[in-house]
């Protein structure tokens, strides 16, 4: 299938940065599946199943591909982790260009109900009970996301302040002597904990969070809308809107491909 074929899905220039982090096909010795199908269109596959939300057997025949291909490249590419460095280099590409704002950096989570249950899911207090997760999603001042992490619906907020934070700071590239560290960390009351404040100054990060009985989260808003924003950008492609996912890799990894085709628009709509 060609170029043309799969082009409305997948935006333009996004394969060319893509492709040098596909690690190479392996062809089985029994000579299963189909190894020679181009590995743009098993990209162009994986993209159709995050905006679509289809199952994996509901795939176009346009593609022509089996279920069963693409599914399977799809966790290979997902354990190499391609998802997150193709995010991490579209956000060094956004840096590169001035496009990146860090200021200040806003973190904030978003319930997800979870079909087939499954780790890292619990009763969600937002929907009666239900199996849930939560989706974490730390972006920069403009609501680009930075990183984003997942757990049980039933975990407190606040204890992904921690990894969150600190698994942005090591998002370097030390050939190029980057370092992407927020100058201050905005987020609601559900995240003001004395030893997390703390910790944040320890970091040298600048603390804006909503404190407990003494201002509302509102006074927050002016900063605050951008993670609405950007929660409404992910949960636009209808394969996170609830999690199908049984394994939080696989899900986790769908959100790492959002992330990154959210900042690549904002790169190319920035720069053209």
């Amino acid at each position: 299938m060609g170029r043309g074929t799969w082009s409305w899905i997948v935006p333009d220039g996004l394969w060319e940065i893509a492709k040098p982090l596909i690690p190479p096909s392996k062809v089985r010795p029994q000579g299963g599946g189909t190894p020679d199908t181009p590995d743009e269109t098993l990209f162009a596959a994986n993209i159709y199943v995050l905006v679509s939300g289809c199952a994996w057997r509901a795939l176009p025949p346009r593609f022509g591909i089996s279920k069963s291909t693409a599914h399977r490249r799809f966790l290979i590419w997902s354990r190499a982790g391609v998802w997150g460095r193709l995010h991490e280099e579209i956000l060094h590409r956004l840096d590169d260009a001035g496009l990146l704002d860090l200021s200040r950096a806003v973190l904030d989570s978003a319930h997800v109900r979870a079909k087939k249950g499954g780790e890292h899911t619990g009763p969600s207090p937002v929907d009666r009970g239900k199996p849930g997760s939560k989706m974490h999603v730390l972006s920069d001042a403009n609501g680009l996301p930075l990183l984003v992490g997942l757990s049980a619906a039933n975990v407190h907020d606040s204890l992904a302040l921690k990894p969150m934070a600190a698994g942005h700071q090591t998002r370097h590239d030390p050939h190029r002597g980057r370092y992407l560290k927020p100058q201050r960390l905005h987020a609601d009351k559900a995240y003001d904990v004395p030893h997390l404040r703390k910790w944040l100054w320890g970091k040298h990060i600048g603390v804006r969070i909503a404190r407990k009985g003494v201002e509302s989260s509102e006074r927050l808003g002016r900063r605050r809308w951008v993670i609405e924003r950007t929660m409404s950008w992910l949960t636009g492609y209808r394969r996170l809107n609830h999690r199908y996912e049984r394994h939080p890799r696989n899900y986790l990894a769908f959100l790492g491909l959002a992330a990154a085709l959210c900042c690549y628009k904002r790169l190319v709509r920035l720069t053209t």
